[in-house]
């Protein structure tokens, strides 16, 4: 490898990043045709790996999205810490397959260590077991896949000896207002989304407990119930004991997801929200949300070790040596083999922020949250939801649609959009470590002149 190249490219990286508050944080005037064009055909021949650095960056640099910036508010994502974007840059040059401890002890070690570090900070019993996945859809997909082993498992039935050909249906009761990855993790798990029951919830989007219980009592066979920290729109966090204690009535798995509210587990001022989460049965989180760690990291935790393992694992002769049984196998606990070392840039970002570091992360968003709200609700806007976490709902009357369009255009900010009970509003969400008051005043300024803008026309 030519010496300088990575260098070169961590040297782009930096530059790119240290740029991400100037620029626009989406790029509207972008022409696909050109970036096609620039990304070429396929050639006959080979091309130095230097040309080809500079090559990807030219034809791609018009279309980046600034995400990992300051004032980009869609999707419940942050933007890299600088030790987690370094600590990936290293995972890439290790190149480590983090499936166990043949293929790489280093891998094996950092992901126990860091997922130690994560039941600690999230409050979840010592003995989970955990694995670290893509992100929320495989960390939902792995809690039920445990989930649909230990419950079938209660009824006789081997799932993944016998499949689910003749096996007890499972009922899975779940609230009006859960994310659309629990669905998807019921059609690849086989248990289909005719299986779901779905509970209604009140108006703030938290499971209605009531009505969990009245829809348990129609439960004769192998039940799950989802939960989660955090609805998507509004952040509201489900009554954990009084939900838990209706699902243990019937002898229902309990699962709670929580891409980005299990994060205020963290944070002393917030964990108050989660209070009885612990006795759930399952837990996922995202790393690349609240954590602000680079994509492709996410957290699965199974109080039940062995249904985890049994739903997840597999050997073969070639994957068996001799090294030293003490080492967790991380691949047992996820369910892919050749995959990236996660473990690297968690520890990383643990590393840099500390306890207290995530701590103060998550409140200082959720503070700047609720900024956001005051300041649009000021100017005359409709706060929708109670901005309980870093969730805020924006209504413009029937103005939204063009208002939301306008601020997306102007490269100031970006937030997306959501209906919520019917309404299409602003979405807007603080997870980023870099955000500042003054980028909340400038964002709110952005919507006021697009607002007018709207107005006036």
């Amino acid at each position: 490898m030519t010496d300088d190249l990575l260098p070169r490219a961590a040297e782009l990286a930096r530059d790119f990043r240290a740029d991400l508050a100037g620029r626009p944080v989406f790029p509207h005037d972008l022409d696909p045709a050109a970036v096609r064009t620039a990304l070429g055909d396929l050639p006959d021949g080979s091309t130095a790996p230097a040309t080809v650095l500079e090559q990807l960056r030219t034809a791609v640099e018009p279309a980046l999205v600034a995400s990992a910036g300051p004032r980009y508010f869609g999707f419940v994502t942050g933007g890299a810490l600088e030790a987690a974007a370094a600590a990936d840059i290293l995972t890439t040059g290790w190149d480590q397959n983090g499936f166990n401890p043949l293929t790489s002890p280093a891998a094996a070690l950092a992901e126990e260590v860091a997922g130690t570090w994560l039941k600690d900070l999230f409050g979840l019993p010592p003995t989970a077991s955990f694995g670290f996945v893509t992100g929320g859809q495989g960390g939902n997909t792995v809690c039920l896949a445990a989930a649909r082993h230990a419950v079938l498992e209660r009824a006789g039935w081997d799932v993944e000896t016998r499949g689910l050909h003749g096996a007890p249906p499972v009922r899975v009761f779940a609230g009006s207002g859960r994310h659309a990855t629990i669905d998807r993790a019921l059609r690849l798990l086989g248990l289909g989304t005719q299986s779901l029951a779905e509970v209604p919830t009140s108006p703030d989007g938290a499971i209605d407990v009531p009505a969990l219980r009245a829809a348990l009592s129609t439960a004769d066979g192998p039940a799950i119930v989802c939960l989660q920290a955090g609805e998507v729109n509004t952040g509201a966090f489900d009554d954990f004991p009084a939900a838990i204690a209706a699902a243990r009535q019937h002898d229902a798995w309990v699962h709670v997801d929580g891409a980005f509210g299990l994060w205020a587990a963290a944070c002393p001022a917030l964990r108050h929200l989660t209070d009885g989460m612990a006795g759930a049965d399952s837990w996922s989180a995202d790393g690349h949300k609240w954590l602000n760690v680079p994509y492709d990291s996410g957290y699965a935790f199974c109080a039940h070790p062995a249904a985890h393992v049994a739903a997840t694992s597999y050997t073969a002769a070639y994957l068996v040596g001799d090294s030293p049984e003490t080492l967790r196998s991380p691949g047992d606990h996820v369910l892919e083999s050749s995959r990236r070392a996660r473990g690297f840039t968690t520890w990383a970002a643990l590393r840099q922020l500390g306890r207290q570091g995530v701590a103060d992360l998550v409140e200082r968003n959720c503070a700047l949250a609720r900024r956001f709200a005051a300041q649009l609700s000021d100017a005359g806007a409709d706060i929708v939801n109670d901005v309980v976490l870093n969730q805020v709902l924006v209504g413009f009357g029937d103005d939204t649609p063009r208002v939301l369009e306008a601020v997306q255009r102007s490269g100031e900010c970006w937030m997306g959009g959501t209906t919520w009970q019917g309404r299409r509003l602003m979405r807007i969400s603080v997870s980023n470590w870099q955000t500042t008051e003054a980028d909340v005043d400038r964002s709110v300024a952005a919507i006021r002149t697009a607002w007018r803008a709207v107005q006036t026309r």
